[in-house]
C-alpha cells in the first residue's frame, strides 16, 4: 500500500510577516492619531461653549437689566413656580414657571446657581431646556443635560456659582465652573494639566492662579495637583503629568 505524500507545509514568508506587521502598526498608528484629533475638537469646543455662555449672558443683562438666576423679577416674564403651590428649591414648576433672585449681583450657591441656566434657556439665548432645581437623583443634585449644561468635552459640563473653596482668591466673584459632575462629588477633574494650560493660555494668560481663567490650588484635596503650588503668583500648571487632574474656573461676569 502506497502512502500519500506528505504536503510539505506552507506558511508566511520574511517579507509577508513584515507587510502584516507594517499593516498593523499603521492602523494603530491611525487610531491614536484619530483619538488624538478627537480630543483636540473637543478641547476647542470648549472655549467655544464659554464664548457663547459670554454671549447670551451679556445678551440677557442688555435686555433684563439682571444677571440670569439673581434676576428680582424673573416670574413677571416667565411665570411662577409659587403661584402653583411648587418651593423654588425644589420645584421646577410647570412650563416655564420659575423664581426670582434677589438682585445681589451674586449667583448664590443654592437657588439662584440652579435657576442661571433656566433663566437663560426661558430667554432664548442658549439651546435646552434646564429644570432649575436640584435633581434628587443625583448625588451632587447636578446632572448635565437636565439642569446644567454638558460639553462637547467628554465628561465635561458647566456650572455658575460665586462659592469656590480651595481656590486662588475668586471668593465671592461669580464664575463658570467647568469640572465633571457625572460622578460622586461636585467639581471633579476633567482634564490633564496640560490641556487646561491650553485653554487658559488660549483665552487668558496660561497662568494656573492669575488672570482670569484658573484652576484649583495645589494642595485642593479633590483635583490636587493641577498647578505646582498654592502661591498664586508663581503657580505653573504641572505640564509633565499627564493624568486628568484640572477643573477650571472662569471669571468672566
Amino acid at each position: 500500500m502506497k502512502r500519500a505524500p506528505i504536503k510539505p507545509i506552507s506558511g508566511f514568508s520574511l517579507v509577508e510577516l513584515s507587510i502584516v506587521l507594517v499593516i498593523l502598526g499603521l492602523l494603530t498608528g491611525g487610531i491614536l492619531t484619530g483619538q488624538s484629533l478627537i480630543r483636540a475638537a473637543e478641547l476647542r469646543s470648549v472655549a467655544t461653549e464659554f464664548q457663547k455662555y459670554q454671549t447670551a449672558l451679556h445678551s440677557f443683562r442688555e435686555k433684563y437689566f439682571a444677571l440670569p438666576g439673581d434676576m428680582k423679577n424673573a416670574t413677571a416674564f416667565w411665570g411662577s413656580v409659587s403661584a402653583s403651590g411648587g418651593n423654588c428649591l425644589n420645584d421646577s414648576g410647570s412650563g416655564t414657571d420659575t423664581c426670582d433672585g434677589n438682585g445681589d449681583g451674586y449667583i448664590n450657591y443654592t437657588q439662584e446657581s440652579r435657576r442661571f441656566w433656566q433663566h437663560l434657556s426661558h430667554s432664548g439665548l442658549i439651546e435646552g431646556n434646564y429644570a432649575g432645581v436640584a435633581i434628587s437623583s443625583s448625588p451632587t443634585g447636578r446632572v448635565p443635560g437636565a439642569n446644567i449644561p454638558a460639553s462637547k468635552l467628554s465628561n465635561g459640563s458647566w456650572y455658575a456659582t460665586n462659592n469656590i473653596t480651595q481656590s486662588y482668591s475668586i471668593d465671592d466673584k461669580n464664575v463658570y465652573v467647568f469640572a465633571n459632575f457625572y460622578g460622586e462629588y461636585n467639581d471633579q477633574e476633567v482634564l490633564t494639566p496640560e490641556e487646561a494650560w491650553g485653554i487658559d493660555k488660549k483665552l487668558d494668560d496660561g497662568k494656573p492662579g492669575m488672570g482670569r481663567i484658573m484652576s484649583r490650588i495645589a494642595s485642593d484635596s479633590q483635583t490636587p495637583n493641577c498647578s505646582t503650588t498654592d502661591t498664586a503668583a508663581t503657580a505653573e500648571y504641572t505640564l509633565a503629568d499627564k493624568n486628568i487632574r484640572c477643573t477650571l474656573h472662569f471669571l468672566s461676569f
